[in-house]
């Protein structure tokens, strides 16, 4: 049975399971999503210590501590890839950004900020799709308006510090009629899935416009490394996708469809979601600016939010709190935490603070407003000399150091 099959044949949602696809993202239970259960559903490979040790041993590198605390808990071949990169073999990285928005939000950091590390850690060159496209045909977006997200989110995702020498960044609208490789690649993609499949995988309707039918070629085609010639010469080379594991469906057809094409398949490594400030169930989102701490906002945003939105895990009153301690696992603050607070030890003894009542909810927002507005105040330095200049040296057709 081919990864796509068994794709299809795993559709079956229950009342009491986790919602994931690249549209919607709903836990069932205050501690959010349960991705030991998504990966069984998805059938991909948890990263566990064996894997990260191996990583480190083969990098030379200590590994990410999104690695560590399994943030990016789940990969299909990256064994494959350190097998590569041992022996000395080129591979190149390949992520994306679907622009929803002017700015980002805090969350979309997340996979940008581990993509950087792997560039730095491998040395290897970087493509980054923004699917503009995908925003026209799911909202309700002018092709102008979608087009000036991607640029916005373009610099937004420059700021990041990526090497210009060896990132490739590009917006469908304005790409594809430049690159024909690229298009040809679509239509390979295209002959490869019929149409009950793409509607199996995606939950396409009747009613769905032709565009969302056709859009998953678009995401897949990046993956072959020769949808690119002006920077691979034509050379079938591997590729590794970080993405969020909402994006998973997409790829999944896309390693069916390589197989048929004698084409590698992508490797990927998934990363799991920043939650909502108001609770685990949903992921942070940029239509809700209640629900997210954006890359635009002031430190005193930051702040007014956490403290006013962030969900707590503490007890109803001091005093059952300094008995009972409070909920890590439910406390958003916390969470938070566990993705920009980068030092292991500091966040044990903060977890064991509070679960043991001594660290009380107030004093925990505190230091998550401590952690994370020097983050974003940095980064705001860096977005604000990100000029049109930089932004056309990465949007530039050209060869990359490979």
């Amino acid at each position: 049975m081919t990864e796509l099959e068994d794709q299809v044949n795993n559709l079956e949602v229950k009342d009491d399971d986790d919602v994931i696809d690249p549209w919607t993202v709903v836990g069932k239970s205050a501690t959010g999503i349960d991705y030991d259960k998504v990966i069984k559903k998805f059938g991909s490979q948890k990263i566990d210590s064996e894997l990260i040790a191996r990583f480190e041993e083969v990098t030379g590198k200590k590994a990410h501590h999104y690695l560590k605390r399994g943030i990016f808990f789940s990969h299909r071949d990256l064994h494959n890839i350190l097998n590569l990169y041992e022996s000395g073999k080129k591979f190149y990285l390949y992520t994306g950004r679907g622009p929803s928005s002017e700015t980002m939000h805090i969350g979309h950091l997340v996979p940008f900020l581990f993509t950087k590390w792997l560039q730095d850690v491998f040395d290897v060159p970087l493509i980054i799709q923004l699917t503009d496209d995908e925003k026209v045909l799911w909202r309700d977006l002018k092709v102008e308006d979608a087009r000036q997200m991607a640029f916005n989110n373009a610099k937004d995702i420059i700021a990041m510090g990526f090497d210009p020498a060896n990132t490739f960044m590009f917006n469908d609208l304005d790409f594809i009629g430049k690159c024909p490789e690229f298009y040809q690649n679509m239509l390979r993609v295209q002959k490869c899935v019929t149409f009950n499949q793409v509607k199996g995988i995606f939950g396409f309707g009747d009613s769905d416009i032709i565009g969302k039918i056709t859009f998953p070629s678009i995401e897949a085609t990046p993956a072959f490394s020769t949808s690119f010639p002006f920077i691979f010469d034509g050379k079938i080379v591997p590729c590794l996708v970080p993405c969020a594991i909402d994006q998973d469906p997409y790829f999944r057809m896309t390693r069916d469809v390589a197989a048929r094409l004698k084409l590698p398949k992508p490797a990927l490594v998934h990363a799991s979601f920043l939650p909502a400030l108001q609770g685990a169930q949903h992921k942070m989102s940029a239509s809700d600016p209640n629900a997210s701490i954006f890359l635009s906002d002031t430190p005193k945003q930051i702040k007014s939010k956490i403290n006013k939105y962030a969900f707590s895990g503490g007890r109803a009153t001091v005093e059952e709190h300094r008995e009972k301690g409070g909920d890590a696992d439910v406390d958003i603050s916390f969470k938070y935490l566990t993705f920009f607070l980068e030092d292991c030890d500091r966040l044990a003894e903060i977890r064991a603070a509070y679960e043991s009542g001594q660290l009380l909810t107030g004093e925990l927002k505190q230091i998550a407003i401590e952690t994370i507005t020097p983050i974003i105040r940095d980064y705001q330095a860096r977005r604000s000399k990100v000029t049109d200049e930089i932004l056309q040296q990465f949007f530039a057709l050209r060869k990359l150091n490979f």
